[in-house]
């Protein structure tokens, strides 16, 4: 039977089984078919065979025509959603005003027929693929929906009938069956020839895509086929694989409930389906017609929860897989379709445990990777560690796995459930803890590292990825008082977690020397955490106890040592202590506080510091700093020291790193108290106050929450408003060295004066630059406003109050132990110890105004420690005024301090110290402070301190012996300040003793470090009387003056950095100037005494095509950078000698009668070029003037030489020079003007010199015909037949120049001007003929009668003079233009309406000196008739009518013509790029019918052509080179189309010039990065069509580089 059917017509066939089946008894047909389809669906068959296709086609039709029945189940989609699925490099487009969820997108045709405008969206190129979600209302709000989605669709179309998809129903099983037959056969376990197996199935599964195209009614009928077991287990018959062999993953170590990754049991044939998609690593194909079954919803379900089942296999196959990017790309083209649904995510959460399956999943694949830690305790370390040198993290492996876990996360229903799963915290926990410490570095002491790895960035992304973004999701999810529990659950998990790592690394109390990790993700989310129930929203939400979530004290100290210890680690390497460990430490350190890191890495480190601080005992936490910082040794009071950890040089830097850090502790404000608005608002105002930004670049550099999907926005205030209140925008201008300008914003001067804060700018400094960059800035406000002259310090910024939460870290101001340093530092940079900065005072100073402004009361219960001896007490205001007399100090035996024991002896013996005078170390009072808290807690004694390592270096030889010395003092801080303020202003008794009474804090904001002073003391003042009476005392004591320091050469070396930057600054600019100066001098003198000038680029047509580039230039073809002007040239003008002596005798007026001038004119015409110079002078003359047209003409492609039929004649020959010349002179307005002043001339006397080799016959001679009668004759015809041109069809300015190139150089200006009125009366005789045909005959014939003026015309007497002037003004500018470059004339400026009048003075073509300004204005003043008026015009008009075989109306058309040439232009562009997007992105190449990858458009011509399109390369010479040569003479401008940029091609080279379409911010958008809407920018096209006109791309472009003809 079943061959009997094969036999027969397929379509026949199809119609004869389908009316089988639909009769009650459809046994036989159901037989015929199954018989017929086991014999076309033969496995045995390759799949290649196209005959089993065909049959399926015609059966699935039903005796229709395939599509016609396509189109018929077309009409019944139901489908209210669109369902679009792409591949990667679509186009597609993101409108956030619109999006529910952060990853909707839309397809182009949803997106332009919706309604977007003034909506925040941007076009975008998809990575990985994705789907359109128009019409679905879970990830996006209905008013963004296209007319067609946002019509409920599936109300108003009708049931399909039943017989329309029967055959569907019947034969798809079967065809769906034979794919999977096929796949489960084609692959073998290696996976060689997976791709060969997949090309042989292609046509099947582009089918099944086509059916899922054909619409809902379809689509309903797959996902009953798909998903139906029954069917399934029919058709499988006992041939189903086992699977458990297949997926063999050991998880028993995390596995909470092992039934969640029991062994894969197929059920239907979606589930083997997407088994072997994941085994032939996700085909494009079949991804595809997955995804393009989604908008049936059934199926979505089925499909989600198939995938969930198949997510560990999945992580197994990705983690063997070569093709790890594509795979993982795929990955998430399906993930996100499914996981963006929050109601679908919790229903697959609930049903198919989710969440555990992902944790487990991660932590298997993370347990691939795992090494032993070497932090702290090498040999006892018992963690592990993450290897960031595996592929996994290095390629990013572990991303689709990550990113559907944020992406689910982001759901509150999801997020609840995973928070309150305690089980699955915990192995959570056990997976963040994995990264604890990864990518450890060791500091290298001897020798430079070998090896530089790379791979500290895959850390940063691991880091941020795997562990922070899920926290940041799980955050926004904790604002209520319900979530409280989470809350707590989740801080003591981590700090569970936390005192385990503690105990594996057998930490204590000190980190290990010499080495850093910036990775520490559970003190992460202990911060992070805390930082949320800290903000005081939070509280006031969740109502916690705040201190009630803190840790003890003893676990506080350890949790604060590793944040500590890399902001101590980021100053070591800042001061090139870690150079040996190469580049990548610093590409660390620079990571770590980069924008898109800083708010899940140092941001969290400096708020959990700040915590510590505020709980802590500040002498102890004070103390930690400065030994963490390696500076101990040099707090003393001592004028020598011995610092055996650090060298000389690291010495400063690192003193400025400490003292910078508690500044920074002590005045950021960020994570403490400060709304989202006030946070963006000091973020966005340091990163302007660094440079001036674009719109972009500030978005990028705006720390925002790192997790996309979390929906955290970082302020209630918009962007955009606050940008406009801080910023003032800059329009994009165009410099004239060849670059773009984009769009900047830069500070208002509001916020330089109030709101500068170089703390904020100093935190988000990636480069030290910037800081100075800020600071050179600030300045330059101050000077121009007048506030400040001189070199300003960093403004000093009042903080907003600490929240009640955080009052604990103001005591870090105001403990003894800061006062002793503060002390300390200000009394040695007053003896000008070494080592002692600027930048040092300003941070001190700055400590002590925090202190003044935040004040608190003393404790008295912390009064009975060890400072009594320098200070009473711990309040700031109290200890400025507090006198030392004497400090007891360690040095070296070799310090003066020792050479004045002697002198002193006696003193002592009178006068002995009080005994509170004693040896102050920071080290020794951290650790008693430390093992006080160990004692006041319940620990055994085993956690006592253990003894300290030693981290220091000891050089070879032994080091001085230090004794103990006691250094008189008698100093207060205030005393100091005063001092300071004395040496600064270099005035002794510098403050006056009334000087309080007038002193002002207010006034004192801006100003250097004498300002600064003076506000600290005018603070003091006014909030203590006693330390104003100290001050007053200060004040009135007459100081003696202090002897002249004498700088030995310690001290010269030790000299002040920025000092010696701002010195060294200045010689440079002084070398500068005198250059700048030297070099105009010599341009001058080389512009008056050079013999020779370069003929710039504008003269060269064609450059040619040549390899041979040096500097963009091709060498052999004589190209070279002009030495005068810097210009690009390949030719040099010879200029004739004596020019400049001569110049009076060619420009003097004479009184000649015009007719012996138009007689001079005549004869000179029939002279031959005689110069007045030697005959060796001469010969060389003219032969650098034949080398000129010779270089011409090599220039010029041979097409642009030939004029006629014979190629190489004389005439040929004249009309190309003149055509040189003409050209010139159209573009004599769009060059720089001095150049052709000193140049057109000079080529001027060139080209007269070689086309008066050229003749012209006396009897054509145009002078003679304009200026005498000549006897009637007959017209005599030249070879072709053809007869002379009417004078009165003549164009003027052509004669003009021909003219003065076919006479002697240089011309007489007598000359010039009889010519120019001879050409004056045939220019204005075409005018009066052009408007009288323009004439009715009624009109004529009024005009004709005098008397019959009162008659009502048409052309009044003002409009015909008007016309006539119009007709004559481009023959006057021209000879006015070319009258300035012969002599030099200036050219007249003048409004519109009496341009005219000016022209014809300057020419001097009025007749006589004094007119009125009647006559002046009339253009029939201007004519000079040598001979008969009338018969000089009779014999112009007999010529036109004895012109034979020329029809009367084209001979009228000619002579209405229009004199007004259009200047060259470019096409005229739409103002919105996306018009041109759409239009030609997709459109296909004219040459070779294919889409090109890169079209680009021309902008000469309009042609659409291909970039880099190897299809289009003819003789080795790609598209767009080949265009150039055809339209542009090997000057092409082209836009490319999918990137928004020019690129101009000139001969061999090319460059990118820019984009002449900005965003509304004025901004380029190259490559389309950022798919903002671009609008065309007016001014830039301009520029560009001028430097396209005036020949000008190599001079003012300056980035050329080769082609290759490959463009």
């Amino acid at each position: 039977m079943a061959a009997s059917l094969l036999r027969r017509d397929k379509k026949a066939t199809a119609a004869h089984l389908k009316a089988d089946l639909n009769r009650t008894d459809n046994s036989s047909g159901l037989r015929q078919l199954q018989e017929l389809l086991d014999n076309v669906l033969n496995p045995e068959k390759p799949p290649s065979d196209t005959e089993a296709l065909d049959w399926c086609k015609y059966l699935l039709a039903g005796g229709d025509g395939f599509e016609e029945f396509c189109k018929t189940v077309r009409s019944y989609d139901n489908a209210t959603l669109c369902g679009l699925v792409w591949t990667a490099n679509f186009v597609a487009y993101r409108c956030r005003t619109c999006g529910i969820s952060p990853c909707m997108s839309l397809c182009a045709e949803c997106f332009n027929n919706g309604d977007h405008t003034g909506h925040d969206f941007n076009m975008f190129r998809s990575q990985a693929g994705g789907a359109c979600d128009c019409g679905d209302s879970n990830v996006m709000r209905e008013s963004g929906f296209c007319r067609r989605h946002r019509l409920k669709t599936g109300e108003n179309v009708p049931s399909v009938p039943n017989d329309l998809l029967l055959m569907s129903e019947m034969v798809l099983p079967r065809f769906i069956i034979s794919i999977i037959q096929y796949l489960r056969d084609g692959y073998t376990e290696p996976g060689e020839d997976l791709q060969k197996v997949l090309q042989q199935l292609e046509p099947q599964i582009s089918f099944l895509e086509d059916l899922t195209k054909m619409g809902g009614a379809m689509r309903t009928v797959l996902t009953k086929i798909l998903t139906n077991q029954q069917i399934f287990k029919e058709l499988s018959m006992g041939k189903e694989i086992s699977l458990s062999c297949v997926l063999s993953l050991s998880l028993s170590l995390f596995l909470i409930d092992p039934s969640i990754m029991d062994s894969l049991k197929h059920k239907c044939f979606l589930e083997e389906l997407l088994f072997w998609t994941i085994k032939y690593e996700f085909p494009q194909k079949m991804v595809t017609f997955l995804l393009n079954m989604l908008p049936d919803q059934d199926y979505k379900i089925t499909f989600t929860k198939t995938f969930v089942q198949h997510y560990a296999f999945i992580m197994k196959t990705l983690m063997k897989s070569h093709e790890s990017d594509t795979m993982s790309n795929r990955i998430v083209h399906i993930s996100v379709q499914l996981f963006s649904n929050e109601e679908l995510a919790r229903h697959v959460t609930e049903e198919c445990q989710l969440l555990d399956i992902m944790v487990t999943v991660l932590l298997y694949m993370m347990e691939s990777c795992l090494i032993k830690s070497e932090l702290q305790d090498e040999e006892n370390n018992r963690h592990v560690v993450v290897n960031c040198g595996e592929a996994l993290l290095k390629n990013n492996t572990y991303w689709p796995l990550v990113s559907d876990f944020i992406n689910i996360l982001s759901h509150q229903s999801v997020a609840k459930r995973f928070l309150e799963d305690h089980s699955l915290l915990m192995l959570w926990m056990s997976f963040v803890s994995f990264f604890q410490g990864m990518n450890l570095n060791k500091r290298e002491l001897n020798e430079h590292v070998e090896f530089e790895s790379q791979t500290y960035y895959a850390a940063f992304a691991a880091e941020l990825e795997a562990c922070a973004q899920p926290m940041w999701g799980l955050l926004t999810h904790c604002k209520v008082k319900e979530t409280q529990e989470y809350t707590k659950t989740v801080v003591r998990y981590c700090l569970e977690t936390l005192q385990i790592w503690f105990d594996a690394i057998s930490f204590v109390d000190e980190p290990a020397p010499n080495q850093v990790t910036f990775h520490l993700p559970l003190f992460f989310i202990f911060k992070l955490k805390y930082y949320r129930i800290r903000n005081s929203r939070a509280v006031k939400c969740q109502g916690l106890d705040l201190d009630s979530l803190l840790p003890d004290q003893e676990m506080l100290m350890k949790i604060m040592v590793h944040p500590l210890q890399i902001q101590a680690s980021l100053s070591e390497i800042h001061s090139n202590m870690w150079v040996r460990n190469g580049l990548q430490i610093k590409g660390q350190a620079m990571t770590y506080v980069q924008s898109h890191f800083c708010n899940s890495m140092i941001d969290p480190d400096i708020f959990l510091l700040q915590v510590c601080a505020s709980r802590l005992d500040p002498d102890y936490f004070i103390s930690s700093v400065f030994e963490r910082f390696k500076v101990v040794d040099l707090l003393t009071m001592a004028s020598q020291h011995q610092n055996t950890v650090l060298d000389a040089e690291q010495e400063r830097p690192m003193l400025e790193g400490a003292l910078t850090f508690l500044v920074i502790l002590c005045s950021l404000r960020i994570h403490m108290g400060m709304t989202d608005d006030e946070i963006l608002r000091a973020e966005m105002v340091s990163q302007l106050c660094m440079n001036d930004r674009t719109h972009s670049s500030l978005l990028d550099l705006i720390p925002e929450n790192p997790n996309p999907k979390s929906g955290i926005v970082p302020g209630s205030c918009s962007f955009e408003e606050m940008l406009s209140a801080v910023a003032d925008f800059k329009a994009p201008v165009f410099e004239p060295g060849g670059s773009m300008q984009q769009g900047m914003y830069t500070p208002k001067a509001e916020v330089w004066e109030k709101e500068f804060d170089p703390i904020m700018v100093i935190l988000r400094t990636v480069y030290r630059r910037d800081v100075q960059s800020a600071m050179d800035r600030y300045s330059a406000f101050l000077k121009q406003s007048g506030i400040h002259t001189g070199n300003p310090w960093p403004p000093y910024k009042e903080r907003t109050p600490l929240h009640p939460c955080y009052r604990g870290l103001v005591r870090l101001l105001h403990c003894k132990t800061l006062h002793i340093v503060i002390f300390t530092l200000l009394y040695k940079i007053w003896m000008d110890h070494q080592n002692m900065s600027e930048h040092v005072l300003c941070m001190v100073l700055y400590l002590v105004e925090l202190g003044l402004d935040n004040n608190m009361q003393e404790d008295k219960e912390d009064e009975e420690h060890c400072h009594d001896s320098w200070f009473p007490g711990t309040s700031l205001l109290s200890n400025l005024h507090h006198v030392i007399n004497f400090v007891r100090v360690r040095v070296p035996e070799t310090a003066t301090e020792v050479e004045r024991k002697r002198e002193r002896e006696r003193e002592r013996e009178r006068e002995t110290p009080p005994s509170t005078t004693q040896l102050f170390s920071l080290v020794a009072e951290r650790r008693r402070k430390f093992q006080e808290i160990i004692n006041r807690s319940n620990h055994e004694a085993s956690q006592s301190v253990r003894p300290k390592s030693s981290s220091r270096w000891h050089p070879p030889g032994s080091p001085p012996q230090m004794v103990t010395e006691i250094l008189e003092i008698r100093e207060s801080m205030l005393s100091l300040l005063v001092k300071l303020h004395q040496k600064l202003s270099a005035k002794q008794n510098s403050l006056s003793a009334g000087w309080l009474e007038e002193a002002d804090p207010a006034r004192h904001s801006h100003g250097d470090g004498i300002t600064a002073i003076e506000r600290i003391l005018a603070k003091a003042a006014s909030r203590s009387r006693h330390s104003k009476r100290c001050l007053q005392e200060i004040c009135g004591r007459v100081c003696p003056p202090v002897p002249p320091k004498k700088n030995s050469p310690g001290d010269k070396k030790s000299m002040d950095k920025e000092e010696r930057r701002q010195r060294a600054r200045e010689r440079q600019q002084k070398l500068l100037a005198e250059f700048a100066s030297r070099q105009k001098s010599f341009m001058e003198t080389a512009m008056d005494v050079g013999n020779v000038l370069s003929s710039n680029t504008s003269l060269c047509f064609s450059l040619g095509q040549n390899d041979q580039v040096l500097q963009g230039f091709s060498v052999d073809k004589g190209e070279f950078t002009c030495p005068l002007c810097r210009q690009f040239a390949n030719s040099v003008l010879p200029c004739k000698p004596g020019r400049g002596t001569e110049a009076g005798a060619w420009h003097t007026p004479s009184n000649k009668s015009p007719a012996t001038l138009v007689k001079e004119v005549e004869d000179l015409q029939d002279e031959l070029g005689i110069f007045p110079v030697s005959t060796y002078t001469e010969s060389n003359l003219t032969k650098e003037m034949e080398s000129v047209i010779k270089d011409i003409k090599n220039a010029t492609q041979k097409k642009y030489m030939d004029y006629g039929k014979n190629p190489g004649s004389p005439d040929n020959d004249f009309l190309f020079m003149y055509s040189v010349a003409r050209e010139i002179h159209l573009c004599i307005n769009h060059v720089n003007t001095s150049f052709f002043f000193c140049v057109s001339d000079q080529l001027f006397h060139v080209l007269a010199m070689h086309m008066r080799l050229y003749s012209i016959d006396s009897a054509y001679n145009p002078w003679t015909r304009l200026t005498q009668i000549t006897q009637n004759r007959e017209p005599e015809y030249g070879d072709e037949d053809r007869p002379e041109v009417p004078m009165l069809f003549r164009d003027v300015p052509s004669l003009l120049i021909i003219f003065v190139l076919t006479m002697p150089q240089p011309l007489r200006k007598e000359h010039f001007t009889c010519i120019v009125k001879v050409l004056y009366t045939l220019q204005y005789t075409q005018a009066l003929a052009a408007l009288s045909v323009k004439f009715s005959p009624e009109e004529r014939l009024a005009w004709s009668n005098t008397g019959a003026a009162k008659k009502v015309r048409v052309w009044s007497p003002q409009s015909i003079e008007f016309t006539l002037q119009q007709f004559c003004l481009p023959f006057l500018r021209l000879s006015c233009l070319l009258q300035h470059h012969l002599y030099g004339d200036n050219l007249p400026g003048c409004p519109l309406e009496e341009e005219f009048s000016l022209l014809i003075s300057c020419l001097g073509l009025l007749p006589g000196p004094t007119q009125s300004s009647s006559s002046m204005s009339s253009s029939a003043a201007c004519l000079e008739w040598n001979v008969g008026a009338f018969e000089l015009l009779s014999q112009w008009c007999s010529e036109l009518i004895s012109l034979a075989g020329t029809p009367s109306q084209q001979a009228m058309t000619l002579l209405v013509q229009d004199p007004q040439w259009a200047a060259p232009h470019l096409l005229q562009l739409p103002d919105n790029y996306n018009t041109i997007f759409q239009y030609y992105h997709r459109k296909s190449c004219s040459v070779c019918n294919k889409t090109p990858k890169d079209p680009v458009l021309c902008l000469v011509c309009g042609a659409f052509v291909c970039l880099k399109g190897l299809c289009c390369k003819q003789q080795g010479i790609c598209e767009c080179v080949l265009h150039s040569q055809h339209c542009g003479a090997a000057t092409g401008i082209f836009l490319l189309i999918n990137a928004s940029v020019i690129i101009i091609i000139r001969g061999h080279r090319f460059c990118l010039w820019g984009s002449v379409y900005l965003d509304a911010h004025g901004e380029e958008d190259r490559d389309l990065r950022r798919g903002k809407p671009l609008f065309l920018c007016e001014e830039r096209y301009r520029v560009l069509e001028q430097q396209w006109v005036s020949h000008t791309f190599d001079h003012i472009n300056k980035r050329w580089g080769p082609h290759y003809n490959g463009l």
